[in-house]
């Protein structure tokens, strides 16, 4: 890396290339003594990379302006074109709906403001134009409420600003910031409230409500600057390195910055329904996310007193940060703990990764990128940040009932993965209280399901040792041991047992499935009937392919015929299931592998899992363990899956499509052109070209066409496909929500829907209580917890829980309810008025992403 590119980069960092100091200004003009001699050799380059670190390092960006700034002095030109290339981006980012771009390109556009590049009156232009654009959207009259999300965005972008410039155009055009102020605050009153319900990571399970009087993000966000308003806009979390050097700024020329457009919103139909705008809506959330919800794991003293703003400030440094160094786990971590500011934020840290690890309706990136750069903060800060984490899975676990039962779902994921990398060390004796409470207990079902999910990740042994402080805690190990084959017991001579072992034999002998069949025809069925005949032969394949994953899959492509042919319908698949619940009772892992395969194979239909997880024998295990879930989680995903590829499939298709007619056109305009040129003598054609090359180009023209005529077929295949993945994705659903809606019919209290979450516990008064006393002691790894925990619906002092069964099964299933409804929106959507007609009002899905968008004002 040439010296001028790593200054740039490394600027305001304590690095060598700085002389391990972290002085902003003496980086700054060292940075640019060394930049600008290169201008004239490298000047589009560096424009360039100042441009790349000043999108990806956004935390560094008054660092850029500043430096901007100072080369405005010397290169006006240079300057310029960044000042166009940055408007052409802020352009782009609107038309292209790219939230991350804008947001970071209007926080660059505000700093190179205060460095003097241009005027402060073309910012105002800027939000004005947002702003504008905002308040015709949430126009009842002119615009299209259903797009609020847009509106909000907007009026976020225009607001998350101003700790970067506000002081800057208060002093410089009071009375415009003023005019934007009475702007956003007249939005502000006009917007539809939408409570957060459907994405809230807690539940409001003590019929409280408190849920819909919370402030939302934008509203939270407008107090803050409020305070950062009267507080003379000042924020200690932002760097203002414009002002070190503001004596030779403001001798710059300042450029024009021209006005910005914004993109018209879909028309509103002017008959519109319920499902019609809920789609808009949710297609306008799906484009402009929320991108933070937060936690508040603890409690406000251990978030070092900071400022309102300053905490804002330092989510944004913390996310921007996770987003664009996702790529790369160790420079995300060092970045984290370094930015510039001066206080500790390791509370702060955990409880930002922490709320994107749970952000619903699912996190920005894969769950494993959040453990690692959890696991690299530990060993990066190993004196502090392993007590947060501790402290912030601890004040989680007391919370566990109230938790989002998708978010529950990956705490487990995360906090057994996350100990799996720190030798499985963990105070357990903390917990050991919950083997005394109810087995539906979710405190109780977490460190089941943990302790689980760490045998996955090593041995048996190995996890019963980590427990040893906790001896109690070993009753809620998974069974040890492998496969229970039903068929396997030594001196038991019965004529089933003869039946597998011949079996046994004939797939030893490598017999095909076809004469497997033929045996199963002629043997085994017309003796036995079809109930022996299913078990005897699916536990003895299942047996044979118990050794390993790649024994499993060799059984499956090998016999899948035998498989197939005794289980051709649902009842039969629903018999194939059982067995492989009965032969893998002891591995729940193995359970939910072997019934994935034989969904791949085309064995099982994801209908017949759906009727399985929620038949008799399983109904009154889904508040209990995670199996069943896993099993229909992996079942809908794998469905939606194959949806997504094959329209990932058609797109491409379509691009070679347009390539090969394109391809097709040039070949034949070559042949056309070469077969002009033919001259005629005596009435016949004599080939004025070389008949070696007419007759390639006629070939070429050919295969081109044929070309065509492939893919169109290829692409017609794949559209019928779709077609028919599409259709078997609405029968899924309907029937998902059929069989929720008849499990729930006969147990939830006559209030349905969500509002059964408060009824549930009408005669309760204090749930889920939590001292901020016991909480604010979680700092070191091996300190005991309270022996007064208030457990949700209980007493202090024994770890009561009230919560009757049947009501915390309730919860549980309705839990389920709003995390398949809430991922898989997109593809429920369509299919809303159909459902909601099935289930004949048992209950209702107004927590459907989208749904929220549709009250009232």
């Amino acid at each position: 890396m040439s010296s001028w590119r790593s200054l740039i980069l490394r600027l305001g960092e304590k690095c060598p290339e700085y002389g391990g100091t972290a002085d902003f200004k003496e980086h700054i003009e060292t940075c640019y003594s060394v930049v600008w001699r290169e201008l004239d050799t490298s000047g589009n380059d560096i424009a360039e990379f100042i441009l790349q670190c000043a999108e990806q390092l956004p935390h560094k960006i008054p660092l850029y302006a500043t430096l901007i700034g100072l080369l405005n002095l010397e290169s006006e030109d240079f300057v310029k074109k960044i000042v166009d290339t940055t408007h052409m981006n802020l352009q782009g980012a609107l038309e292209q709906e790219n939230c991350d771009k804008l947001r970071i390109s209007l926080r660059f556009v505000t700093a190179l403001m205060c460095s003097k590049v241009f005027p402060p009156a073309a910012l105002v232009v800027v939000f004005d134009t947002l702003l504008s654009s905002a308040a015709t959207i949430v126009d009842e009259e002119k615009g299209n409420p259903a797009w609020q999300a847009r509106a909000d965005f907007y009026i976020t972008s225009i607001l998350s600003c101003l700790p970067w410039g506000g002081a800057e155009l208060h002093e410089q055009v009071p009375e415009e910031v003023d005019r934007v102020m009475v702007g956003i605050e007249a939005y502000l009153s006009i917007r539809r409230r939408i409570p957060d319900i459907g994405f809230s990571i807690y539940v409001d399970i003590n019929h409280t409500d408190s849920f819909s009087h919370e402030k939302g993000f934008l509203e939270d966000l407008w107090d803050r600057i409020q305070d950062l308003s009267s507080n003379e806009w000042k924020a200690e979390s932002v760097p203002r390195p414009h002002l070190l050097f503001e004596a030779q700024l403001v001798a710059g020329k300042s450029h024009d910055f021209g006005p910005i457009s914004c993109p018209l919103q879909p028309a509103l139909l002017s008959a519109v329904s319920t499902a019609t705008f809920g789609r808009q809506n949710h297609e306008a959330e799906l484009k402009y996310p929320q991108r933070m919800r937060r936690l508040n794991i603890f409690p406000e003293n251990k978030i070092e007193d900071l400022a309102p703003i300053d905490r804002f400030v330092m989510e944004e440094y913390l996310l921007d940060v996770l987003l664009f160094m996702n790529g790369s786990r160790k420079e995300c971590a060092s970045y984290m703990v370094g930015l510039p500011v001066p206080f500790r934020y390791e509370y702060l840290m955990a409880e930002t990764i922490f709320s994107q690890l749970l952000l619903l309706p699912e996190p920005r990136f894969k769950p494993i990128y959040y453990t690692l750069v959890i696991m690299d903060l530990c060993k990066a800060l190993p004196g502090a940040f392993p007590a947060v984490v501790a402290g912030a899975v601890r004040a989680l676990f007391e919370k566990i009932a109230e938790l989002d039962m998708e978010c529950r779902t990956r705490l487990i994921l995360w906090f057994s993965h996350h100990l799996s990398n720190f030798q499985f060390i963990w105070p357990w004796e903390e917990w050991a209280y919950v083997i005394d409470l109810p087995k539906w207990v979710p405190q109780r079902v977490f460190v089941e399901e943990v302790l689980e999910r760490e045998v996955r990740l090593s041995y048996w042994d190995k996890i019963k040792q980590s427990v040893e402080n906790a001896p109690g805690l070993e009753q809620l190990l998974p069974p040890k041991g492998g496969p229970n084959f039903r068929f396997g017991a030594e001196g038991e001579s019965t004529e089933q047992h003869a039946l597998s072992t011949e079996l046994s034999n004939m797939v030893k002998g490598r017999q095909t499935a076809r004469e497997v069949i033929s045996w199963i025809e002629e043997k085994v069925f017309p003796i036995h009937g079809s109930e022996v005949t299913l078990g005897v032969v699916n536990q003895t394949l299942l047996n044979i392919g118990s050794k390993s994953f790649t024994h499993l899959v060799t059984v499956l492509e090998r016999y899948g015929q035998v498989f197939a042919k005794l289980c051709p319908d649902e009842d039969k698949q629903v018999m194939l299931i059982n067995e492989v619940n009965f032969f893998w009772k002891n591995s729940a892992q193995m359970a939910a592998i072997a019934v994935d395969r034989m969904m791949g194979y085309r064995l099982l239909s994801n209908l017949a899992i759906v009727r399985w997880v929620f038949s008799p024998e399983n109904i009154d295990q889904l508040h209990t363990s995670d199996r069943q879930w896993e099993i229909l989680r992996n079942a809908v995903s794998k469905t939606n899956n194959r949806i997504s590829d094959l329209r990932k499939e058609i797109a491409s298709l379509r691009k070679d499509v347009q390539s090969a007619e394109v391809a097709a056109e040039k070949a034949d305009d070559e042949l056309n052109a070469a077969e002009s040129k033919l001259a005629l003598m005596n009435g016949e054609p004599v080939l004025g070209e070389d008949p070696v090359q007419l007759k390639r180009l006629k070939s070429n023209s050919d295969k081109a066409k044929e070309e065509v005529v492939s893919i169109s077929d290829s692409l017609e295949a794949k559209e019928a496909l779709l077609v028919r993945a599409l259709d078997e994705n609405r029968v899924l659903f309907l029937s998902l929500y059929k069989n929720f809606s008849d499990v729930l019919a006969d147990r939830l209290p006559e209030t349905s829907g969500i509002g059964a979450f408060r009824s549930l516990q009408s005669d309760q008064t204090d749930v889920m209580a939590i001292d901020t006393d016991d909480v604010s002691t979680m700092e070191v790894d091996h300190e005991k917890s309270s022996s007064t925990t208030r457990m949700s619906n209980g007493a202090e002092g024994n770890h009561i829980y009230s919560l009757g069964e049947n009501d915390q099964w309730c919860l549980t299933i309705l839990g389920y309810v709003k995390a398949f409804s809430r991922q898989y929106a997109s593809e429920i959507w369509p299919h809303i008025e159909k459902i909601e007609a099935e289930d004949q009002g048992s209950f209702d899905v107004s927590h459907l992403p989208g749904r929220q968008g549709s009250t009232t004002k």
